[in-house]
């Protein structure tokens, strides 16, 4: 497992000397072709839902409409997450490869790259490629154009159906599915939304074929992935690393070596405690009961200097300001477990009152209408569980 730790750099490392080449080959294949390659290859979203690529792609082409897009999903709003902000600045040709990929083989003419408003400083670099892919679309016979639209912060517009609705002018609040936005997107139309890393990986998986994409990781996680680590950790930053390690191996790399806890996947990610490190693997399929991990990216490490109440209390301070507050489970939800966390802390709650919250919290996971409410139940049971003398004492 140690090779898993090595740098791969598929992910930022350069490709070719000849702009565009990838994209070039791949536009003289039968579109059905790279449908099955990326399905064969098993490439998962790298956001975090973890939902097949090929798939996606695959819908979407067969959804009808005389108009379809592409969205790249460069929202990046997970706490702990910085990867994508590196992928556009270091290699955007990269994810315009991606993209003009997808739109040759879903009919899209037209296409978005949703930026987090935070990263209004990568436009002029970014537009200056958007420009120059622009002129080799028209050599190609593509008929594809890229336009840059700056989010204004929210985190629930990093949910794929909210960011729909900024671009569309709207309040960024998560819309009802089905259906989903393969068959009604944007403006209601057919569109697919990937994020920055995916479409990486799927220009990768064009370019190396899927066998060779699927020598790396393991059964059901297949690639690298980018992470981003800080934390207590003497190597903070951002690294592509095998799908597969475990978090022992990881904690061994890049702990401080009084590591107690690691924040896989953000606030809205599983907390893991040192004890369930050597048995919890980082790749898709499962949570803290199963053999492996998802995660969209962030890793947070902690060492024993840290209190877990605090970092629960600001993980909640967090969801509660990001709410967009259109269901009561989360509006209200957040409100309530922030309350009564500090209920029990300060002695006004008995101990037995975080049993109320995790059940609350299962039932926000249920109820609540997109990602951000069901999520919070992950980084809150699994802190008040593994933590729970620190949430009294």
């Amino acid at each position: 497992m140690a090779e898993r730790l090595q740098r791969l750099d598929m992910i930022l490392g350069t490709y070719s000397p000849e702009k565009y080449k990838i994209l070039e080959k791949n536009l003289s294949r039968p579109k059905n072709e790279i449908i099955k390659d990326l399905i064969d290859s098993g490439l998962k979203g790298r956001g975090g839902a973890g939902f097949l690529t090929g798939l996606k792609w695959k819908y979407a082409a067969m959804a009808e409409g005389e108009q379809k897009f592409v969205i790249c999903n460069a929202d990046e709003g997970e706490p702990g997450t910085f990867k994508d902000r590196e992928i556009l600045s270091k290699v955007p040709r990269k994810v315009l490869s991606g993209m003009g990929i997808c739109a040759y083989v879903i009919g899209a003419n037209k296409g978005y790259i949703y930026l987090r408003g935070e990263y209004k400083f990568l436009v002029p670099q970014l537009q200056k490629e958007i420009d120059e892919f622009h002129v080799y679309c028209d050599i190609h016979n593509l008929k594809f154009r890229v336009e840059i639209f700056l989010g204004s912060g929210a985190y629930v517009c990093g949910e794929e159906t909210a960011l729909l609705n900024s671009i569309e002018g709207k309040r960024g609040e998560p819309r009802n599915k089905p259906p989903f936005p393969t068959n009604i997107g944007l403006f209601g139309c057919p569109t697919v939304i990937n994020n920055v890393e995916t479409l990486v990986s799927a220009m990768t998986v064009c370019n190396i074929g899927p066998d060779e994409f699927k020598k790396l990781g393991i059964q059901d996680s297949h690639g690298s992935k980018l992470f981003s680590i800080s934390g207590d950790t003497p190597k903070p930053g951002i690294y592509d690393l095998e799908f597969g390690l475990s978090l022992d191996e990881f904690v061994r790399e890049f702990g401080d070596g009084d590591t107690k806890a690691v924040q896989v996947g953000g606030a809205s990610g599983f907390c893991v405690p040192r004890k369930k490190f050597s048995q919890t693997t980082l790749g898709f399929k499962g949570g803290l009961s199963g053999d492996n991990l998802p995660t969209g990216g962030s890793m947070m490490i902690f060492n024993s200097t840290r209190s877990m109440y605090h970092v629960l209390e600001n993980y909640l301070e967090f969801f509660e300001e990001e709410s967009c507050g259109q269901c009561t489970p989360c509006r209200i939800g957040c409100q309530q477990l922030k309350k009564g966390i500090d209920a029990v802390k300060r002695g006004i709650k008995p101990p037995e009152y975080l049993e109320q919250l995790l059940s609350l919290t299962e039932t926000m996971k249920i109820t609540a209408k997109c990602g951000l409410g069901q999520s919070v139940a992950n980084s809150f049971s699994s802190i008040v569980e593994n933590f729970r003398e620190e949430m009294i004492y």
